[in-house]
């Protein structure tokens, strides 16, 4: 499996390329900024984007959609949850200086252990809210992709619209923790972990948590 990681935008969010070694094809998570960049990048990869996936609909995971799905005709795909957030963009984007564009409505609505399939790669849809409703995480054999669910050493924020630390850490110590200690986690800001490093040190959800929310 292919993984590329760029950082994209203002904010610094971790945009993916996931790609299929045997077929080049690929899906594209969390497009946050940057389409011209990120479809250079499938170019010089020779790989084609058979998807666009968003984790959650926070704009510096979605801000990209519009242009990224014109230059690659790739379909959108979110949970229904976080769909409303895809056509109010550009207002967010306002309230934090920022400029962007709303994003086309999904052209699938991702549902609780859904399977995307790509090549010969399939990732497994779980649904993690607490971050935002309908926050997901892609799960593939040793890889998962949580968006803004799990960081290293931290969690996602839940003083926005819809979060909450109760679900989230739910979300994390239910699903998440339950994937093996030696899958990595691809995180949608800051480095990759693993679910073994998480759940020994992490002082919001591991085992020896001291934040209680």
């Amino acid at each position: 499996m292919i993984i590329k990681t760029l950082v994209v935008g203002p904010i610094q969010a971790n945009c993916f390329i996931v790609g299929c070694d045997e077929t080049l094809e690929a899906v594209v998570i969390d497009p946050g900024d940057e389409a011209d960049r990120i479809s250079r990048l499938l170019a010089e990869s020779s790989l084609t984007a058979k998807y666009i996936i968003n984790t959650h609909g926070h704009i510096d995971h979605v801000s990209a959609n519009k242009k990224l799905h014109e230059i690659t005709g790739a379909p959108i795909f979110i949970h229904p949850l976080d769909a409303p957030m895809l056509d109010q963009v550009a207002a967010s984007a306002a309230a934090w200086g920022l400029d962007a564009e709303n994003s086309p409505a999904p052209d699938r609505e991702l549902q609780e252990g859904d399977k995307i399939s790509f090549g010969n790669i399939t990732l497994t849809v779980i649904h993690t809210p607490g971050h935002t409703p309908g926050g997901i995480s892609l799960h593939a054999k040793d890889d998962v992709f949580v968006g803004d669910t799990l960081f290293a050493g931290s969690i996602g924020r839940t003083d926005f619209p819809g979060g909450s630390f109760e679900t989230i850490k739910k979300s994390i110590q239910q699903k998440l923790f339950k994937l093996g200690d030696d899958v990595r986690v691809h995180t949608g800001h800051g480095p990759t972990t693993t679910i073994g490093e998480e759940k020994r040190s992490n002082p919001f959800v591991g085992e020896n948590a001291s934040f209680f929310g």
